[in-house]
């Protein structure tokens, strides 16, 4: 009989009842055999429970069953009847059996044993494969899924930005430049002769050209890759990572607040409804390191725990000149002081001043606002103290900010001011000076790193495992 349907491994091993004959592939995690019947762990990527194979022995060619190992790729065809173990429901009773590709156990890297994080990142290629990563793959993927969906549904635009640009958003200047010219001969400044003709990076930023499109229609987001070509090699940062950045016309600070509170609640609410499997296998892994660590260094919440603290909390709201005062007379720790001193108005928050404010003052997520204008970008709309600007960050447990965003300036006096002021180019930058002179609006809006979210969503300590294949100073390999 033909088989006409390939099932995924997600929708067997959580049957309902017993099947006829189908078609399952995947492959091998695991593999036990007797004199008489052999068993295997097959796995397809699509869930984080493996389909308990087993073999009759006597009905199947045993020279293609010792071939099988660790790693091979199978096509199995059989019936699914209820378990008799008791990690499995339902299980597939195999009467034939093809090899797709072999796995040479000499050199097959995922062997069945625990692995280190450092290891996996040297065979991102083959990462996917194990429990940790197909389930934080699939989260990224639920909250890309539900990024979209949220947008969707509110009549936002999705909006595609270069990746190729010659205007620094950020004005930082730690930018990837792209040319054609021969670097051997170092022809330095000669833009002229190069492919644009002029300097071109890789953009760090799709907010000014997302500006653009929302001054004409209201509400658009971003969502793409950007670069930064920062010289960091923490536990934080990547060189290549993905941006969601809505920009809204017609909306103020408050309403720019108001939509990255309801964009997480959002977010967060569908990776615990739909992703309950994965999250339970990464919180059981998060326990099982923690119980590895001095007391003091594990979570006082487990993640399942810290994810509801965000969807459960109303998130508190206060001015940078606020979260400064409570800083500076807070008692962090048994020393009553931070590593990094709270004692001059204007310094830029350490991760450890955001975490303070969230998990032992107030209890819950922050968002601040209204933060010292020298501390940020040349774009954002200054307040009549003429000293702050109408910038705020969203912060989280673990991660300290997980959203950064403004009400962009929209008056031209002022923004040609400022931009004279971080001396950046008016003429690089008339087409966004412009949009000041014709129908000028009030506007707003924020960045969201998604490895960033992915990293507090699945509870890794480290970015780069969060993205199928990091790049970061010193690793750009697959």
């Amino acid at each position: 009989m033909a088989i006409e349907k390939r099932y995924k491994v997600i929708d067997v091993v959580d049957a309902s009842k017993e099947s006829n004959d189908i078609l399952i592939s995947g492959w091998v995690r695991n593999k036990r055999q007797s004199k008489n019947v052999a068993f295997l762990s097959v796995n397809d990527g699509s869930t984080i429970k493996n389909l308990q194979v087993v073999i009759d022995l006597s009905k199947v060619d045993i020279d293609l069953i010792e071939k099988i190992n660790t790693g091979t790729a199978v096509s199995i065809i059989g019936k699914i009847v209820k378990s008799q173990g008791r990690d499995q429901s339902f299980e597939l009773n195999a009467h034939k059996i093809d090899i797709l590709g072999i796995a040479d156990p000499e050199s097959y890297p995922l062997q069945p044993k625990k692995h280190s994080f450092e290891f996996l990142r040297d065979i991102s290629h083959l990462r996917s494969r194990t429990n940790t990563f197909g389930a934080i793959f699939r989260i990224r993927h639920a909250i890309i899924y539900a990024i979209h969906n949220f947008f969707n549904s509110k009549g936002f635009l999705n909006i595609h930005t270069p990746i190729l640009t010659s205007s620094d958003a950020e004005g930082a200047g730690e930018m990837f430049k792209v040319t054609t010219l021969d670097i051997e001969k170092k022809i330095k400044n000669n833009y002229k002769d190069d492919f644009f003709g002029k300097e071109v990076n890789l953009t760090v930023s799709g907010q000014l050209n997302a500006e653009l499109a929302a001054l004409g229609l209201s509400e658009v987001y971003t969502f793409g890759p950007t670069f930064r070509a920062e010289n960091s090699n923490t536990s934080r940062h990547l060189a290549e990572f993905w941006m969601i950045e809505p920009e809204m016309a017609f909306y103020d600070i408050k309403d720019n607040m108001d939509l990255a509170e309801e964009m997480l609640k959002h977010l967060v609410k569908y990776t615990l409804d739909n992703c309950k499997d994965d999250l339970s296998f990464l919180e059981k892994a998060e326990e099982d390191r923690d119980k590895q660590k001095p007391m003091l260094e594990r979570q006082s919440l487990n993640l399942t725990e810290r994810l509801k603290f965000v969807c459960n909390n109303t998130f508190e709201r206060l001015t940078y000149s606020e979260a400064f005062q409570i800083l500076k007379s807070s008692k962090p720790n048994k020393k009553n002081k931070f590593d990094f001193p709270v004692n001059e108005w204007g310094i830029d928050f350490q991760s450890e001043h955001e975490r303070y404010l969230v998990e032992k003052h107030f209890k819950k997520p922050v968002i601040i606002v209204d933060y010292p204008k020298k501390i940020k970008a040349f774009y954002m709309r200054q307040n009549d103290d003429n000293k702050t600007v109408a910038a705020m960050d969203v912060l989280f447990p673990i991660v300290g900010e997980i959203i950064g965003g403004s009400q962009r300036e929209e008056r031209y006096d002022k923004l040609l001011s400022r931009m004279k002021e971080m001396n950046i180019s008016k003429k690089q930058l008339w087409w966004y000076l412009e949009t000041r002179k014709f129908g000028t609006v009030i506007h707003s809006g924020f960045g969201l790193g998604l490895e960033r979210l992915v990293q507090f969503v699945t509870g890794m300590t480290n970015i780069r495992d969060v993205i199928p294949f990091p790049r970061s100073p010193g690793n750009c390999n697959f």
